[in-house]
């Protein structure tokens, strides 16, 4: 390697001795700064929506449960009774009785 050449890699910034790289210069400007709040304003908004998103499912999931399958469990056994009650009046040879009336 030739002595310019360390003399240019040892050196940063553009040259005017203060010690400060291209880059730093630049993550400092305004527009970067900028870029930074907004991307991190983003991110919590995120968050946020992410965090009410999982609360949400949660209430919906839980009154589902405590609401909707004991439903669906009792509509399931009425219908096995129905059946069961057809079942035997076919067996025994009485009329089956009539379809009760939709609700």
């Amino acid at each position: 390697m030739s002595s310019s050449s360390l003399t240019r890699r040892g050196r940063s910034g553009d040259g005017d001795g203060d010690g400060e790289g291209f880059l730093a210069s630049i993550s400092r400007s305004p527009i970067v700064v900028r870029g930074k709040e907004a991307a991190g304003d983003a991110v919590t908004a995120a968050k946020k929506l992410l965090r009410s998103t999982g609360k949400a499912a949660w209430i919906a999931g839980t009154t589902f449960l405590v609401l909707v399958v004991p439903l669906i469990i009792e509509m399931d056994r009425e219908q096995q009774l129905n059946e069961l009650e057809l079942q035997q009046a076919s067996l025994l040879g009485t009329p089956p009785p009539p379809p009760p009336p939709p609700k």
